[in-house]
């Protein structure tokens, strides 16, 4: 319940509502843009940006998707075992 707390406390960006995947696709188009270069120093700062938003917005979703999964596994290591 903390780290739910934690992250409601977080100040909330338009990316929030971003699914993981597609925020994942978001950001390997902005890693191809950045790659494939051809942008003005300018372009590239807002792109770089860009990238380091979605990048916190995957992150979030995998430390999300951690906490369930080590949630489940404690709670299974202390269910009784049922024969």
């Amino acid at each position: 319940m903390a780290e739910q707390e934690q992250v409601e406390a977080a100040p909330r960006t338009p990316d929030d509502a971003l699914g993981y995947e597609h925020a994942r696709d978001a950001l390997l188009e902005v890693v191809r843009q950045l790659e494939n270069g051809g942008t003005s120093l300018e372009e590239s700062l807002a792109l770089w940006e860009r990238g380091e938003q979605l990048a916190k917005v995957c992150q979030r979703w995998l430390d999300g998707a951690r906490a369930r999964l080590d949630a489940a596994l404690a709670a299974e290591e202390g269910a009784p075992e049922s024969d």
